[in-house]
């Protein structure tokens, strides 16, 4: 039940109310029809017993019209009741039959009318049941149809008033999935329409803490390249190459730093669309040593080439981060890159990560003692493998960190 949506619950909950209905109404009218037949038995009962009775007497005209009026019958004259003797025979239906020794009295049902037929030595009476009609069935059954009816209009109703749900869900889904600009849009102000309004204030509201953000970024990297550079240069013409060597490596790691920025910012932005192609592993390993730009002993290959459907940018981004941290914080410099099936395998001596790895996932997180490095690396590698669909695992084994990257997509994914 507590995964049941609303709409499933509400279904359910109209289902069984209006099937209760249905089946209470069938069982009203299954008993005020025995309770309808049990009544005319003991009607046209009392009639025959009485009319039995009163004729034994040789009853006069006057205590007979009083008889009539007593039981609510109604005499017939005897040209109209050979008429409907001659219909009784043809489409006539026996109800009551009874009597004893001294007569016989049997009802008769045409269409909607009941005759009486009283047989008594020379009394034969054709009598018409005159008692008013009962509306107590069509009364009921109108206020069964009623009420279905009501709960179905009711149930259309909360259907009806549930629907935008599903239209802000779309929307909200629209906005997830990156389309910065959907707007959520609702035409009554009751507690959906409050929701859906704090829900575009939601999204106004980011999509100007985006720009804010996106501006931020792209005007703080401009205005630092100018100084870069130019402290760049400074730093070539000096004579003492201690100095120089220093300068030029703090000037390279800015560098590195607006440019792992700048690939944080297009990498996780959430219109961001990799552009899938088919290559070889080794052609992805080519391309993460050029962006490595190391010396070519410190990084050892045992791959076995196989096909990818991948970005290949974007995957020789990741392959290089993983080199480039095996480089700057194994004990030995160099880093081992080797395929196993289904999996790419990123090797490097050292102690082991004092945090789990979802640690440091996340932004300018790294070891404490570490000064080298700006702890975006893993960011940025699981930033990409998130976008690729690839998962990223590590365990530690005889001494060396292992970072793997599992390239079978998870099933589901496209």
């Amino acid at each position: 039940m507590k995964n049941l949506s609303v709409t499933t619950f509400i279904h359910i909950l109209f289902s069984v109310a209006i099937t209760i209905l249905i089946a209470t109404f069938l069982l009203f009218l299954s008993w005020d029809e025995d309770r309808h037949k049990i009544d005319e038995f003991k009607r046209y009962q009392l009639i025959s017993l009485t009319f039995l009775s009163n004729l034994r007497l040789n009853p006069d005209e006057e205590e007979l019209k009083k008889l009539y009026k007593d039981l609510r019958v109604k005499p017939i004259s005897p040209p109209e009741a050979k008429k409907i003797k001659q219909e009784i025979e043809k489409i006539g239906e026996t109800i009551f039959s009874g009597g004893s020794s001294v007569g016989q009295v049997r009802v008769f049902k045409i269409h909607d009318a009941h005759y009486i037929y009283v047989q008594r030595m020379e009394h034969n009476l054709m009598l018409k049941d005159n008692r008013p009609k009962n509306y107590y069935f069509e009364i009921a059954v109108s206020l069964g149809v009623f009420l279905i009816g009501l709960l179905l209009l009711l149930y259309l109703a909360v259907l009806r008033k549930l629907y935008p749900l599903k239209k802000l869900h779309t929307q909200i889904q629209k906005f997830a999935k990156g389309d910065m600009q959907t707007r959520i849009t609702y035409l009554y102000d009751d507690e959906i329409g409050k929701i859906a309004k704090s829900f575009d204030d939601a999204i106004v509201h980011i999509n100007q803490l985006s720009a804010s953000k996106n501006l931020f970024m792209r005007n703080m990297m401009h205005e630092l390249k100018t100084p870069i550079t130019k402290g760049r240069i400074v730093a070539e013409m000096l004579e003492d190459e201690s100095t120089k060597k220093i300068l030029v490596r703090a000037f390279e790691r800015m560098n590195e730093l607006i440019s792992e920025l700048a690939e944080i910012e297009r990498v996780t932005t959430q219109s961001f669309e990799p552009n899938f192609e088919y290559v070889t592993l080794k052609e992805v390993v080519e391309k993460s040593q050029e962006l490595l730009m190391a010396e070519s002993g410190c990084v050892k290959l045992e791959i076995e080439n196989r096909a990818l459907t991948t970005d290949i940018k974007l995957m020789a981004l990741a392959i290089k981060n993983l080199l480039d941290n095996g480089i700057k914080y194994g004990k030995n410099k160099c880093v081992m890159l080797r395929s196993n099936g289904q999996n790419i395998e990123i090797l490097s001596e050292g102690e082991e990560l004092q945090h789990p790895l979802a640690y440091y996932t996340e932004p300018f997180s790294q070891e404490e003692k570490r000064s080298s490095g700006f702890g975006l690396g893993l960011y940025i590698v699981h930033s990409i493998l998130e976008k690729l669909g690839y998962g990223l695992e590590y365990r530690y084994k005889e001494g060396k960190n292992i970072f793997m990257i599992h390239i079978e997509k998870p099933s589901g994914m496209a």
